[in-house]
């Protein structure tokens, strides 16, 4: 009898350890791996308690129970019993911080802050951009770096509106006062404002904060609660975290919105103000998204909801928002997200999987990739969203994408579209894969037939597996496309035949004149 419980033991802490190391490999928590299996059978699926003491070889799981474990991590339920630790994940690459690999700072005696002080803002007035955007290409880096986890925001925001989800648009108003804040309305219609760049474009204030402590809303907003609502949480956000002091940036959206900032001056000289007020918008931006959608609420919310960007009228917030949040509160840390303006101009960027830019976000670039899910949705009038695979060369790199993009009106009316993606590549690795393999026959097929292919039937397998794992369907709504070939410039293209002609690359002349000497010498 002894030895039957011994063994009973050895399994139940074996099978307990499996699945301890396929939660923590995926980068689940025990209520993210309750939560799934609730999803998928609600009277079978355990608690977080009884998971905690399977996984401490307290409890054996009854057999319908290990059927729904399985299900979430695509294992058959022999795997299980198996008593080896045959699956060991690679160790996926650790990604650089941020999109553009970084470079070294040498020598280190000319990178001292002295000379950065005196060198940034020459840079700057040379290259025409302001103080406001190298101010947000700091905040990117920075986001980018800490792969768009800031517990001390979520926390705050966490505290005020505790964890409710959703926020109806009462609730967010008497947040406010509670607060003492105080909502007055104004009505003003879009207007064109001067911008040469982008011509054509409607400009709505939405939103300004008076101090003390008034709100001023456009009655526009009363139309669009998710706006509404939005629009309030950044200034309960700038209440919370800045006491209400009278740095608070203009909300308005569509064409030149530079001259609806508070520090209007644009002079190409830096001011640390402008830095100051770029990180107060970002991080009152970043507490409205997570007082309007709390960390772990959300990210169970998603969970059930395959990450629809759609599901966000279920919350009433904007698509945008809770696409933005994605990267922030999903367990899987790889993401992208942009948001993008015709012809080409990107008014936000997060790229927390180390994903080059298809365009510019501080002016247009004139040689975008056409294959880019968000370019290719730009450019038409269709209304339907887009999901994709893209294989993207860059360099000697070559990584799996998925993204789904979706084209959308802001307040002024001005049609864009957002965009979010993983890497798929540390998602496979963590099922002990290698990447590389999958990434060959996809490009191999892509390859043979111009540039885009359908998934060949392995790969699609391993994907779909990593999309089930993941819980995002529009994963698979990619894989009913073809898979696509795209590069950072179109004058990068590896495609053959290339989709433009490449110009021909010329060394400097002097390289010339240096080669043709050494050559009659010789």
């Amino acid at each position: 009898m002894k030895a039957a419980n011994q063994t009973l033991y050895r399994k139940a802490h074996f099978l307990g350890t499996k699945i301890r190391k396929l939660r923590k490999d995926n980068g689940l928590t025990l209520d993210d791996l309750s939560v799934r299996c609730i999803y998928r059978d609600a009277e079978a699926a355990p608690s977080v308690s009884y998971l905690s003491m399977i996984e401490n070889g307290k409890r054996v799981p009854s057999e319908d129970m290990l059927e729904i474990i399985a299900s979430v991590f695509e294992k058959e339920v022999s795997w299980f019993y198996d008593e080896t630790l045959e699956h060991e994940p690679l160790v996926p690459t650790k990604k650089t911080s941020g999109g553009i690999a970084g470079i070294a700072l040498e020598p280190g005696f000319l990178f001292s802050r002295n000379h950065l002080q005196i060198a940034i803002p020459e840079l700057l007035s040379q290259s025409g951009i302001t103080g406001r955007q190298f101010g947000h290409l700091l905040i990117r880096a920075h986001q980018e770096h800490h792969q768009n986890r800031f517990p001390d925001l979520e926390k705050a925001a966490e505290d005020i509106g505790k964890k409710t989800m959703p926020l109806t648009v009462a609730d967010t108003m008497a947040i406010c006062k509670r607060l003492g804040l105080k909502i007055k309305w104004f009505d003003r219609a879009p207007e064109i404002i001067d911008d040469p760049g982008q011509k054509g474009f409607r400009t709505l204030v939405r939103s300004f904060f008076d101090a003390p402590g008034t709100i001023y809303c456009n009655e526009r907003l009363q139309q669009h609660p998710s706006r509404l609502k939005y629009d309030l949480a950044t200034h309960i956000a700038h209440c919370v975290l800045h006491d209400n002091d009278g740095l608070r940036s203009i909300s308005a959206v569509g064409g030149n919105t530079h001259d609806a900032k508070s520090w209007s001056n644009q002079a190409q000289n830096i001011d640390s103000k402008d830095i100051l007020h770029a990180w107060r918008d970002f991080e009152c931006s970043f507490f409205a998204g997570a007082l309007l959608c709390p960390k772990i609420p959300c990210r169970q919310f998603l969970s059930r909801h395959a990450y629809s960007p759609q599901s966000a009228a279920l919350l009433e917030v904007s698509e945008a928002v809770l696409m933005r949040r994605m990267t922030a509160v999903s367990p899987y840390p790889y993401w992208h997200y942009f948001d993008a303006y015709p012809p080409g101009k990107l008014r936000a960027v997060y790229r927390g999987n180390g994903i080059p830019l298809p365009w510019g976000n501080l002016g247009v670039m004139n040689d975008p990739c056409k294959h880019w899910s968000v370019f290719t949705l730009l450019e038409t009038n269709s209304s339907r969203d887009s999901a994709q695979i893209s294989l993207l060369r860059n360099g000697d790199e070559t990584n799996l994408y998925c993204c789904k993009a979706i084209r959308v009106a802001d307040a002024a009316g001005n049609r864009h579209v957002v965009c979010v993606g993983i890497d798929l590549g540390p998602a496979i690795e963590t099922q002990g894969i290698a990447v590389a393999d999958v990434v060959a026959e996809v490009a191999e097929a892509c390859y043979k037939n111009g540039g885009s292919a359908p998934v060949p039937p392995g790969a699609a397998k391993i994907i779909r597996s990593v999309a089930n794992i993941l819980s995002i369907d529009w994963i698979i709504g990619g894989l009913e496309k073809e898979a696509s070939i795209i590069c950072p410039r179109s004058s990068d293209c590896p495609r053959k035949p290339c989709c433009v002609a490449k110009p021909a690359r010329r060394r400097p002349m002097t390289e010339d004149i240096r080669d043709e000497i050494l050559q009659q010498a010789n």
